[in-house]
């Protein structure tokens, strides 16, 4: 089992591919047929494409704090890739990636950091919640998600995802804690940018690796390149193996870069040099997947220039009719927060439509 060969406590990290793109580990490469390998080569050049283009438009005033993915495209692509379309992603704020993959779409995407309660409105059978904000708190969504799939014995399996930082969080523990306890299908990946905020790692956390934090609660952890996305897919294609079949989580440290800002407030220059910056830049996991891509014959230079036309076009398209569209409604600030909604809220919802309504007739 690919466990059993990668020891976080001795530092042992998983990989399949090279910064050349180049196969370096045959005895786990992943079996993925061609169509799929492009639609995932495809769906993390938009993500980038589209992560640029919002540090642009916040920076010109059109939307609102924006915390970029640029960098960590293959931990969140070769996971969702591996994951079934019933199975769940709950995402913190900085799985943009993963979440477009899942089908949300770039619309839905960017009316959220526009500021418009309908960016968190998806569509019936994709299996993701809402962006989440506070540190750590996905995970317990996670677990309580696993925890009912579980007792359903629906097949479902979940994925939550955490930063480095997030770790030292009490909500961190509690879930990953409850999820080994109820033996729940739950996936948790943490991805190793390197700072939380902007504060490096090595000042977070004492530990050695981030996925040895695994043997605290009884489960297995592994540390993956999280810059190639074959890797991630094939260790998260194997702890969905395991959760399915009951044999419950699995911690995956998914070491990468964070390439931008933590957020569009965040000044990096201030904690990072930029030859670091530089350093890490190489290894980007776009390029790596597109040299991998290109010693398959599945991708070529015209197809990448019809690619980044195409998926700019789109881009800025999707943009454009975020900017068109008007206020969300009483009903999208109040009816998604429970399936039943409560007493209280439904008074402050009545006394705000009778405010609304009296604003009105002054």
């Amino acid at each position: 089992m690919l466990f059993d060969h990668y020891d976080p406590l001795k530092k042992e990290m998983f990989g399949v591919l090279d910064k050349d793109g180049k196969i370096t580990n045959k005895d786990f490469e992943p079996d993925i047929d061609d169509d799929t390998l492009v639609h995932m080569y495809k769906t993390m050049v938009l993500a980038r494409i589209a992560d640029v283009k919002a540090l642009q438009y916040q920076r010109q005033g059109r939307m609102l704090t924006f915390a970029p993915v640029q960098g960590q495209e293959a931990c969140q692509i070769g996971p969702m890739a591996a994951s079934a379309k019933s199975d769940w992603l709950v995402p913190a704020f900085r799985e943009a990636a993963a979440m477009l993959y899942k089908g949300v779409s770039l619309k839905q995407a960017y009316l959220y950091w526009f500021g418009n309660e309908r960016g968190s409105r998806y569509d019936d059978d994709v299996n993701v919640m809402p962006i989440n904000v506070p540190i750590g708190s996905q995970v317990n969504h996670a677990a309580g998600i696993a925890y009912a799939a579980k007792l359903k014995k629906s097949g479902e399996a979940v994925i939550t995802y955490i930063g480095d930082g997030g770790t030292s969080h009490g909500e961190f523990h509690e879930g990953v804690n409850f999820g080994a306890v109820y033996s729940v299908p739950m996936v948790t990946i943490i991805q190793n940018n390197q700072y939380a905020i902007s504060t490096p790692r090595e000042l977070a956390t004492k530990a050695k690796t981030l996925a040895q934090k695994a043997s605290s609660y009884g489960i297995p952890g592994i540390q993956v390149d999280g810059n190639d996305v074959l890797a991630m897919y094939e260790a998260t294609k194997v702890a969905l193996e395991r959760a399915k079949n009951g044999d419950g989580p699995t911690l995956i440290e998914a070491v990468t870069y964070r390439l931008g800002p933590h957020t569009t407030s965040d000044d990096p220059s201030i904690y990072r040099k930029e030859t670091e910056v530089e350093e890490w830049r190489e290894k980007d996991p776009i390029t790596r997947f597109k040299k991998y891509l290109s010693n398959r014959k599945l991708w070529n230079k015209d197809k990448e220039e019809k690619l980044q036309e195409e998926t700019k076009k789109f881009v800025t398209n999707t943009f454009k009719e975020v900017e068109k569209t008007g206020q969300y409604g009483v009903d999208d600030v109040y009816d998604y927060n429970y399936e039943t909604m409560p007493d209280d809220l439904k008074a402050q919802k009545e006394a705000y439509l009778a405010y609304l309504k009296e604003s009105e007739g002054e």
